[in-house]
């Protein structure tokens, strides 16, 4: 009887998809949306989004909102984060600064079951497309629940941080200071050398 004989270097080739795919936690499935949009990101010469932990956990807090909400039948629209209704109070459940979020967005979908295919293609193929082909987001954070999918999509800038209220005064204007800032330092500046 024959036996199928696989020389060595041909082996480690087919078997190195799988140790690559092994890497990944399947049940992720945040992370296989987030994969999925740098993959449309990447064939739209975009750089990846890299996830960022407070917008993750906006979306987490936002998709948990939803949850309970029907599928609107008319579609989503994207959304400036600050539209969110219970926004401020999402954003100090998550640390996050009022101020470092004007940039970003929230764009959410519901898809029954959260089918991943289905879930990917209203991301690349509505509304939320010219987001994701905007090289100005470089983060995303993710969050499901139910038939929900939210991706808040951050930037670089100040505006788009995400940053908790101490980063967001280090990294806000000159030296992260306004001009009340700039007087309280000197105030105190003066204090200590006057003493």
């Amino acid at each position: 009887m024959a036996s199928l004989r696989i020389p060595p270097p041909t082996f480690l080739f087919l078997l190195a998809p799988l140790l690559i795919l092994a890497t990944v936690n399947c049940d992720d499935e945040e992370g296989h949306v987030l994969s999925g949009i740098n993959s449309y990101r990447q064939s739209h010469n975009l750089p990846a989004l890299t996830k960022h932990d407070k917008a993750d956990c906006l979306a987490d807090e936002i998709a948990e909102e939803l949850e309970n909400q029907p599928c609107p039948s008319g579609g989503i629209t994207p959304a400036p984060a600050s539209q969110f209704s219970q926004y401020p109070k999402l954003l100090d459940k998550c640390d996050i600064d009022i101020n470092t979020t004007t940039e970003g967005v929230i764009l959410p979908v519901c898809v029954h079951d959260r089918v991943a295919t289905l879930v990917l293609t209203n991301y690349t193929l509505s509304r939320h497309a010219g987001y994701l082909n905007n090289s100005k987001y470089s983060g995303a954070g993710i969050g499901t629940e139910e038939d929900w999918t939210v991706v808040v999509l951050t930037t670089n800038t100040v505006g788009g941080s995400f940053a908790n209220g101490v980063t967001s005064l280090i990294n806000s204007s000159v030296f992260g200071m306004n001009t009340i800032h700039y007087y309280f330092m000197f105030l105190l500046l003066g204090f200590f050398l006057a003493i």
